[in-house]
């Protein structure tokens, strides 16, 4: 398991170190001390270009070539520095699926996010969920062309009786060799231990991929068992390459967000998170169990989680002395920098440029995908918004949810489940949220391109359909009203949108009707528990004008994620499936565009909150949402003229 590399990228060089400041643990170190800097990126998603193809123009808050303009100068701060990536960079964008859909993967071809890791640098991996999403063939042969370990401890492809006796689906644990440089200029041999970990819920996540070609173990136990195994093989430090997020402080079986149990873990010596696309240390945790954001430690150990797209790089500085027989930690410092901020008036504020070998390594791909996007694939009549998807039936979901119940209803005729009623759930993906005042979909009436079908549909989701019940069905809504907080009646400018619940589990479901009483506490928690066994937000259900019968049966329209679990979602748990499609949600999107040839996507208004006299809610959305608040259906809504901090525009609804 040792990796022998050169040391390029490890020793900054004597003319950077003297251009930039030292870090204080580089300038202080004597002999027998040394200064070793653990760089980290992760949840590139594909952002190597500081380009957005949904929007078809250049960005100055994401990009791997905007994080890697940062590298020079961080290694120029430290006299050992080394880069680590901690998963989620093969899918997420248009290259991601041009790459897969369209180019395809062969012997000849590199991955251009492998390119241009390759071109910075980068000594080590691990594997996200995401990765697994185009397949075990595409991902491997994307992994092939790696200068570095990819390493990956909790897929195995044959299980034994504990981890060690596993066969994985790629090497578990790295530990790379190298020479460090301590504070008198005499150089020492290092031995820096890896290990990777991806959450155990992508069975459930991409299950037609994986099924029955591979197998999961927690990660926390994976790791129990591992690193005893790296100390005996003289790693001196262990780094957890954890595509994992800031979760629970209690360690609990196969959980999804383990990284604070996962520093617990003996001999463990720095975590790398992720996978949450939040930032550590950061206010995102403040006040966190287990999550220590003064002293930047998740369990007790230095950790840190770099945002996501590239928005920054994270660092972990430790203080390192050598105590006769390895090198041991004698202090820590950890820091998420990122590429871009806000000024007061909430405008983005580039922090770096682009580092051009990135650029030059991917600039063929980065072409191919302009002209894959820019595609036209048919018309609409109306324009395509989520400016307002989570307080009113929304043109960008509608279109969804139509596309879904033309293709399952073609799909199941003449099976046994033909002539029941199709209702089809959608989300709103791109809501903003932690993607920023930009973050929303926004095609104007005319021609309609693949680039704006990918921005109505992000991820590469396949369709399925799900029979459930009438019962089922208003707790699927009890699910997705999770998105609100509870509201007070009479009061005004109440905050309306809960920030930790994703818009990505706001199901709407087309096909019956129904209000949503905001009065009323949670049915469910974030994570799809029951908390309030009586609780009732979903009022005035109905199927075709009448009161839902709870014992009536549905074909639900929905994608592989949702239906096999994701979410935990009532009536979607994996056993009620009862189609599964071999085309993705956006493909089934641009057939039903070319089928149409013009599409009119106007809401129809199915769903809308139950009015409460003398109460008034407040909502923060992009600031070109102004353009259409008027065309909103079922809600009465205007602007405060308020911008919040990250940009946003405020707007107030009377209920």
């Amino acid at each position: 398991m040792t990796f022998r590399i050169s040391r390029r990228a490890f020793l900054a060089s004597t003319a950077g170190a003297t251009a930039v400041a030292l870090h204080p643990f580089s300038a202080r170190a004597q002999a027998g001390q040394a200064h070793l800097r653990l760089m980290e990126t992760t949840d590139i998603h594909v952002h190597v270009w500081p380009y957005d193809y949904y929007a078809d123009r250049e960005a100055d808050t994401l990009g791997l070539a905007r994080t890697a303009d940062l590298i020079d100068g961080i290694r120029s701060e430290a006299t050992n520095s080394i880069l680590f990536d901690n998963g989620d960079y093969l899918q997420g964008n248009p290259m991601g699926d041009y790459m897969a859909y369209e180019k395809g993967m062969d012997d000849e071809t590199v991955h251009p996010v492998i390119a241009a890791f390759n071109a910075l640098g980068v000594e080590g991996a691990t594997v996200g969920n995401h990765e697994f999403n185009y397949g075990l063939d595409f991902l491997m042969k994307s992994v092939d062309d790696t200068t570095f370990p990819v390493v990956l401890a909790n897929v195995v492809t044959t299980m034994g009786a504990t981890p060690l006796e596993d066969e994985t689906l790629l090497q578990p644990y790295a530990i790379i060799e190298r020479d460090i440089t301590d504070g008198a200029g005499e150089t020492h041999p290092i031995r820096i231990g890896i290990i990777g970990f991806t959450p155990p819920q992508i069975m459930t996540w991409d299950r037609a991929h994986l099924e029955g070609n591979v197998q999961v173990r927690d990660i926390v136990e994976t790791a129990e068992a591992y690193v005893p195994r790296m100390k005996e093989e003289g790693a001196d430090i262990i780094v957890a390459l954890a595509h994992s997020g800031i979760g629970p402080e209690e360690h609990e079986p196969m959980m999804e967000n383990a990284a604070i149990p996962l520093g617990r873990v003996e001999g463990i010596d720095v975590v790398f998170s992720g996978h949450s696309h939040l930032v550590f240390p950061g206010p995102d945790y403040a006040d966190w169990p287990g999550a220590d954001v003064e002293a930047g430690t998740l369990g007790g150990k230095p950790g840190v989680m770099a945002g996501f797209w590239g928005s920054h790089m994270g660092l972990v500085d430790l203080a390192l002395e050598w105590d006769g027989e390895r090198w041991q930690i004698a202090g820590h410092e950890v820091e998420a920098r990122p590429i871009s901020e806000r000024d007061a008036d909430g405008n983005v504020v580039p922090l770096a440029d682009s580092y051009e070998p990135v650029l030059e390594a991917t600039e063929a791909e980065h072409e191919a995908t302009l002209d894959y996007v820019r595609a036209e694939v048919g018309q609409t009549d109306a324009p395509l918004y989520s400016y307002f998807a989570l307080v009113a039936d929304d043109p960008s979901v509608q279109i969804v949810s139509n596309a879904q119940t033309w293709y399952v209803e073609q799909q199941l005729a003449g099976s046994e489940h033909a002539g029941l009623p199709i209702l089809s759930a959608a989300a709103p993906f791109k809501a903003g949220g932690r993607g920023g005042p930009d973050y929303f979909t926004d095609v104007p009436a005319g021609p309609v391109a693949i680039k704006n079908v990918a921005d109505l549909y992000l991820y590469p989701n396949t369709v399925r359909a799900v029979r459930i019940t009438g019962a089922q069905v208003k707790d699927w809504l009890e699910r997705s009203a999770g998105m609100f907080n509870q509201i007070t009646p009479g009061e005004e400018d109440q905050v309306l949108l809960n920030p930790d619940f994703p818009s990505y589990n706001f199901d709407v479901i087309d096909g019956v009707t129904y209000e949503i009483d905001l009065s009323q506490p949670n049915r469910f928690d974030r994570d799809g528990n029951v908390v309030n066994e009586g609780a009732s937000r979903i009022v005035n259900l109905q199927y075709e004008g009448q009161p839902i019968d709870p014992a009536q049966e549905f074909i639900v329209a929905t994608n592989n994620y949702r239906a096999s679990g994701g979410g935990n979602f009532p009536g979607a748990q994996g056993d009620t499936i009862v189609f599964e499609g071999p085309d993705t949600n956006r493909d089934v999107i641009v057939r039903y565009i070319v089928d149409q040839g013009t599409i009119s996507p106007s809401a129809d208004a199915n769903w809308s909150f139950a009015p409460m006299d003398g109460t008034t809610v407040l909502f923060d959305t992009g600031p070109a949402a102004a353009t259409y608040v008027d065309d909103v259906p079922g809600v009465e809504l205007s602007p405060t003229d308020e911008t919040t901090p990250e940009g946003f525009a405020r707007f107030r609804i009377r209920l």
